[in-house]
């Protein structure tokens, strides 16, 4: 059973949620777990400017991804950061380039999931991962998101991101909030839970 992790991580905290929804995954037996980056759309100019650079070239081992490889796994788990309430231009980009995916129903039947960041506490997490589940739908996906049996995300003892539509983190104003222990729990339990959704399917 495979599953694969697709994200976009402009500043590294996407990238560090990643690597926790793959810890979480991977430890659901038989699960095959790979984790790929979308396309960066941005200039190396552009992303200088915006104080990327460092994050972009921290992430040169990860594999970039193609569309092309959405086919085989029989779980994805997308990530992205939120931008203005919505997936990141990135993520579009390469989503919107599956259409030859979904004109032969490539994608019908996989199990799908979503994670995301924002700046703020407030800034539109849930609203990405809802509107992000419109194109999985399309696609005949279906969509798995993280159960209240993940107690975390009814916490109220800190400032904390997650929802029941997935996993999230707050990266704040400047970007200096790295995920919490929290919230790499939450996209953890994310991980798993979805491995096993896909393994009980996969049998």
């Amino acid at each position: 059973m495979k599953v694969l992790i697709v994200y976009h991580s402009l500043y590294g905290h996407i990238r560090r949620m990643a690597e926790a929804v793959k810890e979480g995954a991977a430890g659901v037996k038989g699960a095959e777990v790979r984790i790929c980056r979308v396309p960066e759309t941005l200039s190396p100019e552009v992303l200088h400017k915006m104080g990327a650079r460092e994050a972009q070239q921290a992430q040169a081992d990860v594999p970039v991804c193609t569309v092309e490889e959405l086919v085989e796994p029989d779980a994805i788990i997308f990530g992205s950061p939120t931008r203005f309430g919505n997936m990141c231009g990135q993520m579009r980009q390469f989503l919107d380039a599956t259409g030859g995916l979904w004109s032969k129903g490539a994608l019908v039947g996989k199990v799908g999931s979503v994670f995301t960041s924002s700046a703020t506490q407030h800034g539109g997490q849930e609203s990405t991962i809802l509107s992000f589940h419109t194109t999985l739908l399309h696609q005949g996906m279906i969509i798995v998101g993280l159960p209240y049996t993940f107690a975390g995300q009814m916490r109220i003892d800190e400032i904390t991101g997650g929802s029941p539509y997935g996993a999230s983190t707050i990266a704040g104003g400047d970007g200096s909030r790295m995920p919490s222990a929290n919230e790499l729990d939450a996209a953890r339990f994310q991980g798993r839970h979805v491995a096993e959704i896909a393994s009980r399917l996969f049998r």
